[in-house]
């Protein structure tokens, strides 16, 4: 039997005008609860943090379906999967890599020293997060990319620790992909972890006295990377303890697009974000109605013919999917801001001024060629990026993630007496006359 392909479900709002914060009601959504999963999560994380490597792999029997032998990769692993790595697949990630790395290269931020006036200077240095926790998943798709852009940001920022987790796979012997660990070797990442899920993430958080080769393993200071909605939530649980670049829900594309926009490419890029995930999310925002009725058409070809087209199917009827319908693109702009995509295409007349006006989104993909897919492999941007809407205050993975400003203060004394009023005063102001006088005193005999 044929695929059927539901139509996109279309939420018209020409001729209304709204805010950002009814808009941000009225838009697709997926409907996750990250509470909910941080409830289900909560004894794993738990009974990782005080049992160690026994919780860790009495949680993977459960979850992966196998007692990895080795929870720390050994390195002739690492050294075989990258040996045996297909060689177009190894050209494709050294390119990755080498695009990533000369944009993040370039991004890196140098100390800025400020004069505040003769004999005072306060100095913003950046410093890298020594240790770091990597979490790359592994349920539906392989994803090496990841590996690239969790790993050379880091790397670039200084980072002198790199640990990476990935879950095992029982049909490589409990060991995660041989392509992850491949990218692992290519990057030089040697501290490779067999654990995936929220069991990762407490691990990463809280350490281990033992991984079961007789080796602890020292708590990182930070995770970042992708994940399902239990490893969110187990990243907001253990939030504080370390930090996190983010709580990733599923990945999303929206595409702002005027009658002028090719609907097989339309198509084609609602589909690649499809295909990732049921709960995947993806919009089409577009004051061409006739354009609308081509894309459908279009998916009606695409989707049967694609390899994953139950999950796409699933993920374009979703309520986290459909068309946005709207006067004009500048009320096309309002609304892609409201959302705040992950991933947003601009598919109109004009794109580079068009996108030069969004505000909201965690990359933007200007005009017909740039699409989603390219930024997450081979553009030289980062594809990990904020989702469900946190755009709106929060950016994607970089450089900028691994450092840390320190402001560094630098005043002679002719400096301080300029400034002893303005701080003595403020310091009285705020009832706390033990800040004046830790002035005042370096002014008496």
């Amino acid at each position: 039997m044929a695929l059927s392909v539901s139509p996109l479900s279309i939420i018209d709002l020409r001729g209304r005008t709204l805010g950002a914060a009814a808009l941000q009601a009225v838009l697709p959504r997926p409907e996750i609860d990250v509470e909910a999963a941080a409830r289900a999560v909560a004894p794993v994380v738990e009974d990782v943090a005080a049992r160690g490597a026994a919780a860790v792999l009495d949680a993977s029997e459960r979850f992966d379906g196998i007692r990895p032998e080795h929870l720390r990769v050994p390195p002739a692993e690492l050294e075989r999967a990258l040996a045996e790595l297909d060689p177009a697949i190894r050209a494709a990630l050294e390119a990755s890599i080498d695009r990533v790395r000369a944009v993040d290269t370039a991004q890196r931020r140098p100390a800025e020293a400020v004069q505040v006036m003769p004999g005072g200077t306060v100095t913003q240095r950046w410093v890298p997060v020594r240790r770091v926790g990597l979490y790359v998943p592994g349920g539906r798709a392989v994803l090496p990319s990841s590996v690239v852009m969790n790993v050379v940001p880091a790397q670039v920022a200084g980072v002198e620790q790199i640990v990476l987790a990935s879950p095992p796979q029982p049909e490589f012997g409990g060991l995660p992909h041989p392509t992850i660990l491949a990218a692992c070797a290519l990057l030089g990442v040697d501290e490779v972890l067999a654990v995936g899920g929220a069991q990762a993430v407490a691990l990463l958080a809280h350490g281990a006295e033992d991984l079961g080769d007789g080796v602890a393993l020292e708590p990182v200071d930070m995770i970042t990377g992708p994940g399902n909605v239990y490893v969110a939530a187990a990243k907001r649980l253990v939030r504080g303890r370390v930090g996190i670049d983010a709580e990733a829900g599923p990945t999303e594309i929206a595409i702002l697009a005027d009658a002028e926009a090719h609907p097989a490419y339309l198509a084609a890029d609602l589909i690649s974000q499809a295909e990732h995930d049921p709960m995947a999310a993806a919009v089409l925002v577009t004051d061409a109605p006739a354009l609308v009725e081509a894309v459908q058409a279009e998916l009606d070809a695409q989707v049967p013919e694609a390899q994953h087209a139950e999950r796409i199917a699933t993920a374009l009827a979703g309520p986290q999917s459909g068309v946005v319908l709207v006067d004009d693109l500048e009320q096309g702009l309002a609304v892609v801001d409201a959302y705040g995509a992950e991933h947003l295409e601009i598919q109109t007349a004009d794109a580079a001024e068009v996108a030069a006006r969004v505000t909201n989104a965690g990359a933007v993909f200007v005009g017909a060629h740039a699409p989603v897919s390219l930024g997450d492999y081979a553009a030289g941007s980062n594809h990990v990026l904020p989702t469900g809407g946190t755009a709106r205050f929060s950016g994607g993975l970089g450089v900028h993630t691994f450092l840390r400003g320190i402001h560094v203060v630098d005043y002679d004394k002719a400096a301080l007496e300029q400034a002893r009023e303005a701080a003595t005063v403020l310091a009285a102001a705020e009832g706390l006359p033990g800040h004046g006088r830790a002035i005042d005193i370096r002014f008496e005999r």
